[in-house]
């Protein structure tokens, strides 16, 4: 694994504020127009715990990649709509996205020192990772459903994103986002760079169908424009990932075409 260009603090911080401030001017402001806001917020978060999964799995976890990502996501869906729920029980819609963030941090931390402790995988990054993983669960999930419903009311939520069924490929799509950027690039000269690049471009993929789903639930012009911005952010980053991919093949490089008959 390669010397890490940013440091897992400046990471986290800029995933957490980013997406909280993301989820919050979309969430309050009323503006349907502003809605991509939580998407991009979600992106940074993507990163997050991408860069989370990288750190905890280069300790030899291959076939856990994947199920960190859903385990993730699991942690963030129970937070993000408790913290939600609780905005709407006092009537303070405001501290729905804070109180399922520190409700995510507890259950990675718990989930990890039982994983190290009782489990003994001995890892010792265990702990920190999924507890940033689990954050980036709620804020990705939560910033994606805000996206789509336009709100942060938890009852506009259930209507617009949990009971059409959109909570499905955000769920899932979002999952992916986290554990799939590390999956595509692990081994022996995987690159922070290049891991994280594709976390943009996996982000990207889920807001822009987020924005698909949100066609029918809030403003199609303001779901247009979330779905525009993502095509741009995917287009990007995935052509800075397939840079980055060449930059690491080097010689080894060569664009072949389709393979030969009877080549299998």
């Amino acid at each position: 694994m390669s010397e890490p260009a940013e440091t897992a603090n400046q990471i986290d911080t800029k995933g957490v504020v980013v997406g909280l401030v993301g989820i919050y001017i979309a969430g309050i402001s009323g503006i349907p127009y502003l809605a991509f806001l939580a998407g991009i917020g979600a992106i940074f978060a993507t990163k997050m715990g991408a860069d989370a999964v990288r750190r905890v799995c280069s300790y030899g976890i291959g076939t856990g990649v994947p199920s960190i990502g859903m385990l993730a996501l699991g942690m963030g869906v129970i937070a993000a709509m408790f913290g939600l729920a609780i905005g709407k029980m006092y009537n303070a819609v405001f501290i729905g996205p804070i109180v399922g963030l520190v409700l995510a941090l507890v259950i990675g931390f718990v989930v990890g020192s039982l994983t190290n402790k009782v489990i003994k995988l001995n890892i010792p990054v265990m702990e920190r990772c999924l507890t940033e993983i689990a954050g980036a669960g709620v804020l990705v999930l939560t910033g994606f459903s805000v996206m789509v419903a336009g709100s942060m009311d938890f009852a506009v939520i259930v209507e617009k994103v949990i009971t059409t069924g959109y909570i499905a490929p955000i769920f899932i799509l979002g999952a992916l986002g986290i554990l799939h950027p590390f999956n595509a690039n692990l081994g022996p000269d995987e690159t922070q760079d290049r891991t994280l690049v594709h976390s943009y471009s996996c982000g990207a993929i889920t807001m822009a169908i987020g924005g698909v789903c949100s066609i029918a639930t809030i403003d199609p012009i303001a779901a247009i424009l979330s779905i525009v911005i993502a095509a741009a952010i995917w287009y990007v980053n995935f052509m800075g990932f397939v840079r980055l991919v060449q930059r690491d093949a080097g010689a080894g490089y060569v664009g072949t075409g389709l393979l030969p008959p009877g080549a299998m």
